[in-house]
């Protein structure tokens, strides 16, 4: 038996990868356009490298090309986003509050200072020495809606698209071997809007502008992740908490929105990542995955990517003993986790694996991580997980 293997997407950049994209953001006259491109190859041809030495069978650009700025490099993901669509301006705040979408429903979130969870535990979200990462950490730009929201990012995926061509290449690696990772619809959404007349609006418009970037990746011939926190994490992002009846109406227009962006897009070049967000947190208000998984499956993907290695999660893999996977699609659950310095033992992650392999069988699963690994662990911490997840997967059978 064979268990394939991946991961979510973001793997930890390099000090001469972070220093040119630091110089770029500051329009450092020394680094060019050309000269940036040249490190952001190098560096992804080495990535590449590595993930294909420890072993992961579909690998990726570790998301470099969506490094947008100086120093929230977690927020790579949700931040590249903004380079590409047009129809936004900037707006300097030292803030890292998301605001509200406009009217539009019986659901609207609230800033990130006010999520359940936060308020619950503002103790510990606030206290520098609580081990809660991001709790002091904020973006120093945020994107407000102005105009007619339009695609802008042909050169920028061009160049993410070539780079792991050219690594795959290098590495004697199938396209079908690569992946690039977009965001969704949804999660582009939540930013703040003084055009649109509602939030469906918002995200349909997103929707129209982002197929352009899945349409890049997927006629290359290399498989689109898209990532939608949206789908999950608002949940915790509304307070007071909405019924769940309400809540999923809210994530079924972000998911017939993921659809209308994904029309004409090859099912099999689709993997779709649902997460709880990635921060390091208590994540007591996170809903369950038994709610929301059917909203899930509509999204029109081959692979579905999930945690399922994390404390608030682990035990949902008995979900898919309950809920039937149509005979064509794959499983992509978190065996190792990105919220924990603790590196798994490849035998943990052998029987994490074993739990999904035993509900879909062999071929339907592919190991990954929770989520994306590039700033939430120590460098040297995050490969030793992909190695421990490689080294677990070799063992289930």
């Amino acid at each position: 038996m064979t268990i394939r293997t991946t991961h979510v997407g973001s793997l930890p950049r390099t000090p001469e990868l972070l220093a040119a994209n630091a110089r770029r953001a500051r329009k450092d006259p020394g680094m060019s356009e050309e000269a940036f491109a040249a490190v952001l190859r190098s560096a992804v041809g080495d990535v590449v490298r590595r993930q294909h030495e420890i072993g992961l069978s579909v690998i990726n650009d570790g998301e470099y090309g969506h490094i947008m700025t100086e120093s929230v490099d977690y927020g790579a993901w949700w931040f590249y986003s903004f380079s590409r669509l047009g129809g936004l301006e900037m707006t300097t705040d030292s803030r890292f509050d998301m605001a509200p979408p406009a009217p539009g429903g019986k659901v609207r979130l609230a800033p990130f200072s006010q999520r359940r969870d936060w308020v619950r535990f503002h103790d510990a979200y606030t206290d520098p020495s609580s081990g809660i990462h991001i709790a002091n950490q904020r973006a120093t730009a945020f994107p407000t809606i102005t105009g007619p929201l339009r695609y802008i990012g042909q050169d920028a995926v061009r160049r993410d698209i070539d780079g792991l061509l050219s690594a795959l290449a290098d590495n004697g690696l199938n396209v079908s071997d690569g992946f690039l990772a977009a965001l969704s619809p949804g999660s582009a959404a939540r930013i703040s809007n003084a055009y649109y007349a509602n939030d469906t609006e918002v995200v349909q418009a997103c929707a129209d502008a982002l197929h352009q970037e899945y349409k890049a990746i997927t006629d290359a011939g290399l498989t689109v992740q898209i990532d939608d926190p949206s789908i999950a994490e608002s949940w915790d992002q509304i307070n007071p908490a909405p019924s769940v009846a309400d809540y999923r109406d809210y994530i079924q227009v972000r998911i017939d929105a993921l659809n209308q962006a994904l029309e004409g897009i090859p099912v099999d070049q689709v993997r779709f990542h649902v997460c709880w967000g990635s921060w390091h947190g208590p994540h007591t208000t996170d809903i369950p995955l038994a709610e929301i998984v059917d909203k899930v499956l509509q999204v029109h993907a081959h692979g579905y990517s999930f945690e399922a290695a994390n404390a608030r999660h682990e035990h949902e893999w008995t979900v898919w003993h309950d809920v039937k996977l149509p005979s064509d699609k794959v499983l992509i659950p978190g065996v190792v986790g990105h919220s924990t310095n603790v590196v798994e033992h490849p035998q943990l992650v052998a029987q994490r694996i074993q739990r999904f392999v035993d509900a879909v069988g062999p071929d339907r699963v592919i190991a990954s991580t929770d989520c994306g690994l590039g700033g939430r662990v120590h460098p040297s911490i995050a490969w030793a997980k992909l190695e421990s997840l490689a080294a677990g997967a070799a063992l289930v059978g």
